[in-house]
């Protein structure tokens, strides 16, 4: 548990350090292009927020089974714009004399992440897990067909008595299968929380995670076994 804590501290630690230095990069180019004050600061935190929105709905489609070429078109351009500065200011460009075409990159700059940004509102989540609600099914039996009502005829022939039935051989009943409980999809968190909960008990023990055992982990009633079992 020590070494997993220590990895996640590491990799947060690594993050913050090229987070930081990719948003450095970011502000000293806008500044270069002409953009000064505030809104120096404002690209950097533009760029990135684009980059992490573009890359958290990416995720959430592919989880979902649907297409993610907006958002990873989105991601791509966020990156190559994050990407470009780094480089840029890496001794490669003289940033006291920016290139005109480099200024207008930078002056649009702010259009072009307003457009992805709506895009990326506007783009269907995945359904969550609580809003699925499984209707009962409700055995309706169709009306039973009035009985025919023989009206008396005159002189009316006696039909011939029919003969005597015989008892029928009884047959036993076919047991009905039982239904399956239906399988209720699980919010993207809770996914993430299923499948690291069973690499933790395979690389423990050394065997595949029982869904009783990471369902009870989890504080989940019974009936979400099959659920947790389909994303093992």
């Amino acid at each position: 548990m020590r070494a997993h804590f220590a990895r996640v501290d590491a990799v947060i630690v690594q993050a913050v350090i090229a987070g930081a230095l990719s948003f450095s990069h970011l502000h000293d180019l806008a500044e270069a292009a002409g953009q000064g004050g505030w809104k120096a600061w404002a690209y950097p935190v533009s760029v990135d927020l684009l980059l992490v929105a573009a890359w958290r709905r990416m995720r959430e489609q592919q989880r979902a089974g649907r297409p993610a070429e907006g958002p990873r078109l989105w991601f791509l351009v966020a990156l190559a714009a994050s990407l470009g500065a780094n480089i840029a200011t890496a001794g490669l460009l003289d940033l006291d004399h920016v290139p005109a075409s480099l200024r207008v990159v930078v002056a649009g700059w702010p259009a072009v992440a307003f457009f992805g940004g709506t895009l990326l509102a506007h783009t269907p989540r995945a359904p969550d897990a609580s809003a699925v609600s499984v209707t009962p099914e409700t055995d309706t039996e169709p009306p039973s067909a009035p009985a025919a009502v023989d009206e008396p005829h005159r002189n009316a022939v006696p039909a011939p008595s029919p003969p005597p039935a015989t008892a029928p051989e009884s047959t036993p009943e076919p047991v009905a299968a039982p239904t399956p409980a239906p399988t209720v999809l699980l919010p993207p968190a809770l996914v993430d929380r299923v499948q690291a909960l069973a690499e933790q008990h395979r690389a423990t023990t050394g065997e595949p995670a029982d869904p009783d055992t990471v369902r009870a982990r989890l504080g989940l009633p019974p009936s979400m076994t099959p659920s947790v079992a389909a994303h093992l």
